[in-house]
């Protein structure tokens, strides 16, 4: 079973025209060493935004920083442990003294798999603080920065997940937390009148080291092969047979943040292979 992360092509980056999109304005990503927050990234370098990329993975971070400036774009990395709140408030220093914050991308999250009666507590609170609670101090963080800026106005993008719809087995905790996620992106945008969106992005499966690392977890609890995982769990119910890419899940933050989803004010983004909504 081999399920690798995908190089990020220049040509399969979307590209928009917004006169927002300018190195003045910074692109707050998280989750930015690999996956969904590195392809992120990037194509927010591309678009021309200052990307400023977080996580506790330095190495990681800086791999995304280079192919940001291979992409010929700007990206700062910072490292930053997301489950202290003082890391998070010098992570947010630092992205306002590079530019003008107007974008945060709320990416970074990990996966356990145990049934309920089994989910260490140690592990729940883990994921609350990485995955809720350092989204809800983040975008408490960067809305007066967004509303300070010139023209008033900011976006907040959530990577939510077909888990924000629907719940599956053994992923009680990671369920709580994506569903609680489109909870926030709500929140914020009935408080934003319009100046500061937010929106919610719920994907299947995507072709990441996230997923790749659930996949042994969830052969052995269910007592198949690694291969009937991927075929009949994961990609079972979706119409289309392959993961995405992240940077196809990257394009719909840039697509988000730009001039033409101004109506996108609290919405989800629902690409899922038809898993949710079809039968």
């Amino acid at each position: 079973m081999q399920i690798s992360e995908p190089q990020i092509n220049r040509e399969d980056i979307l590209i928009v025209l917004d006169d927002e999109f300018v190195p003045r304005n910074v692109c707050l990503v998280t989750g930015a060493a690999s996956g969904i927050g590195r392809a992120t990234a990037v194509a927010a370098a591309a678009n021309g935004l200052y990307a400023v990329g977080v996580d506790v993975d330095e190495r990681g971070g800086e791999e995304t920083r280079a192919i940001a400036q291979k992409m010929g774009g700007q990206m700062a990395f910072i490292r930053a442990d997301l489950t202290q709140d003082r890391e998070i408030e010098r992570a947010v220093r630092e992205a306002a003294s590079i530019g003008e914050i107007k974008f945060l991308a709320n990416i970074a999250g990990i996966q356990s798999i145990y049934p309920i009666v089994e989910f260490p507590m140690e592990k729940y609170d883990l994921m609350q603080k990485l995955m809720l609670r350092a989204p809800f101090y983040l975008s408490k963080l960067v809305i007066p920065h967004m509303r300070k800026s010139a023209s008033g106005t900011g976006v907040i993008g959530n990577m939510a997940s077909i888990h924000a719809h629907i719940c599956t087995l053994n992923k009680a905790v990671y369920n709580i937390v994506k569903f609680g996620l489109r909870g926030l992106t709500q929140s914020i945008a009935a408080e934003g009148n319009g100046r500061i969106r937010a929106f919610s992005v719920s994907t299947g499966f995507v072709k990441t080291p996230l997923t790749l690392n659930q996949v042994p977890a969830q052969a052995q609890q269910r007592g198949v092969p690694e291969e009937e995982v991927v075929r009949d769990v994961m990609m079972g119910r979706s119409k289309v047979k392959e993961m995405m890419s992240p940077i196809e899940v990257a394009n719909l933050f840039t697509f988000g943040f730009s001039r033409h989803s101004r109506y996108l004010v609290g919405g989800d983004l629902l690409f899922d292979g038809g898993v949710v909504l079809t039968y």
